[in-house]
């Protein structure tokens, strides 16, 4: 059974993917609403019942809308730190609370179900508590880094190790600079603890790229301060610096903000 990947939405209003096999799999976020996940999910043939799990990276608004619907009222176990589910509870997005449902996960340990060994990580971020995941299926490893403001080491030593990385091109900075946001808006997704822009994320990629390395999904994009057209050919360019060349030496694939990826099957 090989390893599947649907992005449902990824953006600054909303980020749920799914992950798993064509009999069962999990949600990496619930930032949209339920009935969309539901319908994105029947759309490209996955039944809702194949869903197992549902793991929370943070406690903002756009990644956890439905978590507390998907727990309590679906009873699917939601996995997340215990300062994550402390934020989610009390998040006014999230109208149902989750208690039944709560599975607790910490930072570096592995979590096995069925096949799949799941990693959470800690990402720079400004929720309550903030993660990333590495889950390996069958030897490969997908690894998960969305809001996060730098890369540090510990953060460098998964993605290293990704056969499939999803990771953050936010904004770019000129168009952050002088768009519409705040002074202090703008101070907070250009922070250390904010979010990755197009070139950081580029840099990033050129300097730590790796053979093993298959597909770069680029993900959370902002409505206001991005274009997937944009964050694309800042990524393409850059690795064309090193003579790595899309579509050859690895896909690229810019994540929809609002709407559903196609279904990959890695």
């Amino acid at each position: 059974m090989e390893l599947q990947f649907l992005s449902l939405a990824s953006g600054s209003s909303g980020n749920c993917y799914f992950l798993g096999n064509s009999e069962y799999g999990i949600l990496i976020d619930a930032g949209i609403g339920i009935k969309t996940i539901k319908k994105t999910l029947k759309d490209n043939n996955i039944p809702f019942e194949n869903i197992i799990a549902l793991f929370v990276t943070h406690d903002h608004a756009d990644h956890i809308k439905s978590a507390g619907i998907i727990g309590e009222k679906l009873f699917i176990p939601v996995y997340s730190t215990e300062d994550i589910h402390s934020g989610m509870n009390k998040n006014y997005s999230m109208t149902e609370k989750i208690y039944a449902s709560k599975r607790i996960i910490r930072k570096n340990e592995v979590i096995e179900i069925r096949d799949l060994k799941i990693t959470p990580f800690e990402v720079p971020h400004d929720g309550t508590d903030n993660v990333g995941y590495s889950i390996e299926y069958k030897g490969r490893k997908f690894v998960f880094a969305t809001d996060l403001g730098h890369i540090p080491h510990d953060v460098a030593t998964y993605l290293a190790e990704a056969d499939f990385m999803v990771l953050e091109a936010n904004y770019d900075h000129e168009m952050l600079k002088n768009g519409r946001y705040s002074q202090f808006l703008k101070d907070r997704v250009s922070s250390s603890h904010g979010h990755m822009d197009n070139h950081d994320t580029a840099e990033y990629i050129a300097n730590n790229y790796v053979e093993k390395l298959q597909y770069i999904f680029l993900c959370h994009l902002s409505q206001h301060n991005n274009h997937p057209e944009l964050a694309f050919k800042t990524v393409e360019y850059k690795l064309a610096e090193k003579n790595i060349k899309i579509g050859k030496d690895v896909q690229l694939v810019v994540l929809k903000r609002t709407t559903a990826s196609e279904l990959y099957t890695l």
